[in-house]
């Protein structure tokens, strides 16, 4: 889920490099080049060079210029879902987007700080006109392939999170606490495998995934993570609790959930990913969707599965981390065909780097599962770190590729 990200001490030293070195350098040609929409970022602005662009292919170029790590969004008519992002844009750095867009009304936003609503404008795809490339029959059928692989992969991960949700809340209901705690991890790992698109949905998702750390005030804490706390409920002067920390807020003893709130939440978040599946039963995707969404998970590893965040309270993160490059790895090859015709370097060059960071992740294997994420040591999670970021670089250029 996009977040505010706190690093952890742990991993702090190892994420720095990677956050800095994914970003994209600025390149002033680029940014004003015609097929470019600058857009520049700051505390209180989010300047975007144009309000409109014809339908097909639009690029921005986005500069953060303020003091706080920043985000840009391109969102539909309805403000919610999203089109496409980058994260992850640090003061001073620089970052691209590349979207495929039909006719029809958006809203740009850039979010400094990572939180809240961001700063919206007005963006309009307006009718295309004559001309541009064409996609040769064959890259339109490697395109297609895809494309269809993917939506198949998203049905199938989506039912099997429905199923196991059901059989989640089921067991927590009924105060089946040792069940329930065998199935969390495994169980979130289906909708961190597509969670671009469970994210897409804006207000689903933090509803499903929002951490403690990231409710606005007066906002109802639901979904997983609330769940996550009743399970791994935070003891009192026990090392990674307290107000001062990336998880949570407790300013005393936690209170565990009564039988009625256990129902009350277990049902919600049935409720909501049975919203989620049938959402997803007929969603078309785009090439440039494929590429930006894995981009985007192995930016979700960055600032949450790697430094220890997203799963506070039972330390299972490695599940989550395991299960975006997974994600982010199906949809890669998913576009392989077509990228081994455009860029076969860049594509041996990605299978490389999926290999090495699965290998690593192989390391941390325990049983059926993984290392509780305090298992590691500074430097296993440094070299985890620089795994992501020798992965993230390359993975940034596969949308460029398969575009046009």
């Amino acid at each position: 889920m996009n977040r505010r990200h706190i690093l952890l001490p742990a991993a702090a030293a190892g994420l720095g490099a990677l956050l800095l070195t994914g970003c994209e350098p600025n390149n002033p040609s680029d940014a004003s080049g015609s097929d470019r929409i600058a857009v520049t970022s700051s505390e209180k602005e989010c300047q975007v060079a144009a309000t409109e662009a014809p339908a097909g292919t639009i690029r921005f170029t986005v500069e953060n210029t303020g003091s706080q790590v920043t985000e840009f969004y391109l969102l539909g008519e309805d403000g919610l879902r999203i089109i496409g992002e980058v994260e992850n844009i640090g003061p001073g750095l620089s970052r691209d987007l590349t979207v495929t867009a039909p006719e029809g009304k958006y809203f740009t936003a850039c979010k400094p700080g990572m939180v809240g609503d961001g700063i919206r404008g007005d963006f309009t795809v307006t009718k295309a006109e004559g001309g541009g490339a064409e996609v040769s029959a064959d890259d339109q059928k490697l395109k297609d392939e895809a494309t269809a692989q993917y939506s198949a992969y998203v049905k199938d991960q989506t039912e099997q999170l429905m199923t196991g949700t059901e059989d989640f809340a089921k067991k927590y209901k009924a105060g089946d606490d040792d069940a329930a705690r065998k199935l969390y991890a495994a169980v979130r790992m289906h909708w961190e495998r597509i969670e671009p698109v469970a994210e897409s949905f804006g207000d689903l998702d933090p509803q499903l995934d929002a951490r403690e750390a990231d409710l606005e005030e007066g906002q109802e804490w639901t979904g997983w993570h609330r769940i996550e706390k009743d399970l791994w409920p935070p003891q009192k002067g026990a090392e990674g609790t307290g107000a001062d920390t990336a998880g949570g807020s407790d300013s005393g003893e936690y209170q565990p959930m009564s039988d009625e709130e256990r129902t009350q939440i277990a049902d919600k978040l049935v409720a909501d990913t049975k919203t989620l599946y049938d959402r997803t039963r007929n969603m078309d995707f785009t090439a440039d969707q494929l590429s930006n969404g894995a981009k985007e998970l192995l930016d979700e590893v960055a600032t949450g599965k790697v430094t220890g965040e997203e799963e506070f309270w039972s330390h299972t993160d490695l599940w989550d981390f395991q299960a975006n490059v997974d994600g982010a790895r199906i949809a890669y090859e998913n576009l392989k065909p077509l990228l081994d015709k455009r860029d076969q370097d860049l594509s041996e060059k990605l299978t490389v780097r999926f290999d090495k960071l699965q290998t690593l992740l192989d390391q941390h294997k325990k049983g059926e599962g993984f290392k509780l994420y305090t298992e590691l040591s500074k430097d296993e999670v440094k070299e985890l770190s620089d795994a992501v970021n020798a992965l993230s670089e390359p993975l940034s250029q596969v949308t460029e590729k398969v575009i046009e």
